[in-house]
């Protein structure tokens, strides 16, 4: 599933400030020492932030929040107003793309082989949980 939501970028000299109002989300992108922070960076920050409440939610089973129209943002209402002009955007991301990518947690499943199948499999040195693994992928049509 993909989400796009409206999101207030606001320049302070080496950092962006990054609300995305409809989530209740503020964060921000910041480079080490003296370098400002890129819009490419801030991007990827609000991305990831949408990314973990989402999927929080999916979790939790409540209900994704639906996005505002952009048209219905006013920045000079945004928390970080009186800090830096800011512009508005809208940031999108892949739910289920952002989760294969962060939710790496291992679970242990039970397989079972017949005895010739999983002495082949050792003697050829093979790691079937990652032939499994890769089987499942392929199967399903999906990747990391």
């Amino acid at each position: 599933m993909k989400v796009t939501y409206p999101v207030i970028f606001t320049d302070v000299g080496t950092n962006i400030l990054i609300e995305v109002p409809d989530l209740n989300i503020l964060t921000e992108a910041n480079e080490e020492g003296e370098e400002k922070a890129s819009f490419a960076d801030a991007i990827m920050m609000a991305r990831d932030a949408i990314g973990l409440s989402c999927i929080s939610a999916e979790d939790s089973h409540k209900p994704i929040k639906t996005a505002s129209d952009l048209h219905d943002i006013d920045v000079s209402k945004g928390t970080f107003a009186e800090d830096g002009e800011g512009i508005i955007s809208l940031v999108d991301v892949d739910l289920d793309v952002y989760r294969r990518r962060v939710d790496n947690k291992t679970v242990r499943r039970n397989v079972t082989l017949p005895n010739w199948l999983n002495q082949e499999a050792e003697a050829a040195n093979l790691n079937v949980s990652r032939v499994l693994q890769d089987a499942l992928m392929q199967k399903l049509n999906v990747s990391r």
